[in-house]
């Protein structure tokens, strides 16, 4: 954040605030900004226990990690989904209507164009993040799993759309929206776009979904969460902030001494457990420890270890 102060509050202010504990107000340098802003005053990369549904989860977790990296790098991606959103949205009650015979076809001209003209942005901009988070994405990969560093990880981009030779993104959609015009006015919503894309986690061509233990399948997130934040960094040379909670489980022990190391290299990280016996103790010997306790309100204790 450089010399920028972030500050969070939590005020209390009428019955409907008081009854849901509270509302946050949130300043940068004094002046109030919203939440949703906070993405260009502070990085932060996260692993947590639910992340391990982004491989064998929905499509949809692993779009918004995506579009997450995507957004992180280029400004006028977040622009471009909101455009798509409304689109899609439009086109969606226009199909529904037509399939109740309450609007006519002609309508969906109005809202094809910038569904088409967002739509084949955001896949662009989606295969451009996933050329650029590759090579990190693999040598994080080969850092923590050194014995499959052969294999390569890699991430395959599954579209509804695919290009054919001499396509952009945009005229393949709008190929595939004639494609499937028929359908959609009788299922009454749009088959195809970006919306309905995936990825999916491959080591030596083979989907991790459907083979990996759960191990490999941890040290693929992580290896993906370390590329996004070696992505990251790379904009102004500042790591994002990285927040880690119950990352040592399901590792086996070179896995973990191998992710300490890459850890210990941050200018600043954050480990969060349950018990301390859990984290490595390689991890320990450098850490600052902190205890939070719940008991008659969060309170935060510490440091109990300083570091060397």
């Amino acid at each position: 954040m450089g010399r920028e102060t972030l500050e969070v509050a939590l005020v209390r202010a009428g019955s409907a605030a008081a009854a849901s504990g509270g509302r946050k107000r949130i300043r940068v340098n004094g002046v109030p900004r919203r939440a949703a802003s906070l993405a260009t005053a502070v990085r932060v990369v996260v692993f947590a226990p639910e992340e391990m549904l982004l491989i064998a989860g929905s499509p949809s977790l692993r779009r918004a990690a995506l579009d997450r990296i995507a957004a992180g790098r280029f400004p006028a991606y977040g622009p471009a989904v909101s455009t798509y959103t409304r689109a899609l949205q439009q086109r969606n009650g226009l199909l529904r209507a037509i399939r109740d015979e309450t609007a006519d076809r002609a309508q969906l001209r109005y809202w094809d164009l910038p569904f088409l003209d967002a739509g084949g942005a955001v896949v662009e901009a989606r295969l451009r993040a996933l050329g650029e988070l590759g090579p990190a994405l693999r040598a994080a990969h080969a850092e923590i799993a050194p014995d499959e560093a052969a294999a390569g990880l890699t991430l395959r981009y599954l579209t509804n759309a695919p290009q054919r030779a001499g396509e952009s993104a945009r005229e393949a959609l709008e190929r595939r929206l004639g494609e499937t015009a028929e359908k959609e006015a009788w299922n009454g919503t749009t088959l195809v776009g970006p919306h309905r894309d995936d990825l999916a986690f491959e080591l030596d061509g083979r989907d991790l979904a459907g083979f990996a233990s759960r191990g490999q399948q941890r040290t693929a997130i992580l290896a993906f969460k370390l590329a996004e934040l070696d992505l990251l960094a790379a904009l102004d040379g500042r790591p994002p902030l990285l927040l880690l909670d119950d990352v040592f489980s399901e590792l086996d022990p070179d896995r973990r001494s191998h992710l300490v190391r890459r850890i210990a290299e941050l200018p600043q990280a954050f480990v969060t457990t349950t018990t301390l016996a859990d984290l490595d103790p390689a991890l320990l010997a450098i850490a600052d420890t902190w205890r939070v306790d719940p008991t008659g309100g969060t309170t935060l204790t510490g440091p109990l270890r300083a570091s060397p």
